[in-house]
């Protein structure tokens, strides 16, 4: 799994721009809650020069993904909003990576998560999916049971990458 700074930005731009979430390049002089990286009316914007870990760029677009269009367009700011929505955004990155083949440290970095990171991945690889339920409440995944009665693929499969 290819690893390069600058490859996976642009893997995950393409990503962006596939499933209709803005992702723009910008020079960002303020301090931002994450380095580099600034929500600005459900979009995202970058600075790739102070950007420290482009998976990051995944977890905020997991909180935007998964409100819907409208709420989503007045998102500015901090927009960690903590509860089942962070638990849902951990679970929309995590299913994002698989789909780019990028490894989980990637988003999960030792220097996010406040310390938890290892645990998460250690949570998913194992299959202890948190976050899952809100996403199949939005109708954006399935967990296993309901996958298999309604014939689809469980999650980190994904019905629909933004609650729209």
């Amino acid at each position: 799994m290819e690893q390069d700074k600058d490859a996976v930005l642009e893997r995950i731009r393409a990503f962006f721009a596939s499933i209709g979430l803005p992702c723009e390049p910008a020079t960002l002089e303020e301090p931002t809650f994450l380095p580099g990286i600034r929500v600005e009316c459900g979009g995202l914007l970058f600075d790739a020069e102070r950007l420290a870990f482009p998976g990051d760029l995944l977890h905020e677009a997991g909180h935007l993904a998964v409100v819907p269009a409208e709420e989503r367009r007045t998102l500015s700011g901090n927009i960690d909003r903590g509860g089942a929505e962070e638990m849902a955004a951990i679970a929309w990155s995590w299913a994002a990576l698989v789909h780019l083949r990028l490894a989980p440290e990637v988003v999960f970095h030792p220097d996010g998560y406040r310390g938890e990171a290892a645990a998460i991945i250690e949570n998913f690889s194992a299959g202890r999916f948190v976050g899952v339920p809100w996403l199949q409440w939005r109708g954006m995944s399935l967990e296993p049971e309901q996958a298999a009665r309604q014939g689809e693929e469980p999650f980190p499969a994904m019905r629909r990458w933004l609650c729209d």
